[in-house]
């Protein structure tokens, strides 16, 4: 349905997965089950590291951080995804489309800046214990996430505002599961260039001088710990590090895939397979990859549980 003054559509229909009812309604049951441990983890970390003190440090300010921007752009993608699988019309209102991209790209584009003093974090922890406590104070702790907040809000305000004043003449059909950007320059009859120009250089500034300060933190945390010279002291100190690893790994692999590449090499049915992994199943990973093997963290829930099982 389309208004009658001008090119944009009163709504979005989406391709989605499949339109096989019976395969809909076992993907509607794995994502629920994916999203309802996302929600149970990122929450259960924010819960510990903002009532347990001997976790609240700033690498866990940063980690409760993180599990709220996991949990807020998975929520933003899974709850709509979740309801199509059951609809008979997969749609998304133009506003609820707006709103949806809005803030998807603010907390991806956030994620990547706190990962990043993630990194830095583990790097005056290691590099330079004695000026810990100066280099990552409370207030360059509070200075970081607000910067990477304010950048991931400006960011989504541009593509957002940009994306959606374009004229959608043609089909509103979006041939992927969310309001994500590419697929909705696909739609627009209009010359797309300016777009696609800032969409690379937008999200490959974030997204490349993230990862540069990520590596060049672990390439002085690795000849540091190269230098320690027990085999106990190497190892453990590299155990401090590994999660926060595999966690850039899999988020920067997904998004630089994604969005750092020229518009004709976007293949929009294989690009939705990678782009469900980076929106709802990382999201689900990161708690259980923070958890897992630390002790901080397990001891921790211990202690709460404890805490309530006396309380009871």
């Amino acid at each position: 349905m389309w208004e009658r003054n001008d090119s944009r559509p009163t709504e979005f229909i989406f391709v989605g997965f499949t339109d096989s009812f019976p395969l809909r309604i076992s993907l509607f049951f794995v994502f629920l089950i994916v999203y309802s441990l996302t929600v149970l983890g990122n929450m259960g970390l924010i819960i510990l590291a903002n009532t347990v003190s001997s976790l609240q440090t700033p690498m866990y300010y940063f980690l409760s951080n993180l599990s709220f921007l996991d949990l807020s752009y998975s929520t933003a993608i899974a709850p709509k995804m979740l309801a199509n699988f059951l609809a008979s019309r997969k749609s998304i209102s133009f506003s609820g489309c707006v709103v949806q991209m809005l803030f998807f790209a603010c907390f991806a584009d956030a994620e990547c800046l706190l990962l990043a003093a993630m990194a830095y974090d583990r790097y005056a922890a290691i590099c330079s214990p004695l000026l810990y406590s100066t280099r990552v104070s409370r207030r360059v702790c509070l200075g970081l996430i607000v910067l990477a907040y304010f950048c991931g809000s400006v960011t989504s305000l541009v593509h957002v505002s940009l994306t959606f004043q374009l004229p959608f003449c043609g089909s509103n059909v979006v041939n992927h599961f969310f309001c994500d950007i590419p697929p909705l320059l696909a739609l627009a009859c209009s010359d797309t260039r300016i777009n696609e120009l800032l969409l690379f250089a937008l999200c490959g500034t974030i997204q490349i001088s993230t990862f540069v300060v990520i590596c060049i933190s672990y390439v002085r945390i690795f000849f540091t710990v190269l230098s320690i010279k027990s085999s106990g002291g190497r190892s453990k100190t590299f155990s401090t590090c590994a999660s926060h690893l595999t966690a850039v790994t899999l988020f920067y692999g997904t998004l630089l895939f994604m969005y750092l590449r020229p518009t004709t090499s976007y293949a929009l049915d294989s690009d939705k397979v990678v782009a469900v992994f980076y929106t709802v199943v990382f999201p689900m990973f990161n708690p259980m990859i923070y958890s897992f093997r630390n002790k901080d963290v397990k001891n921790a829930f211990k202690k709460l549980y404890k805490r309530k099982w006396i309380f009871k």
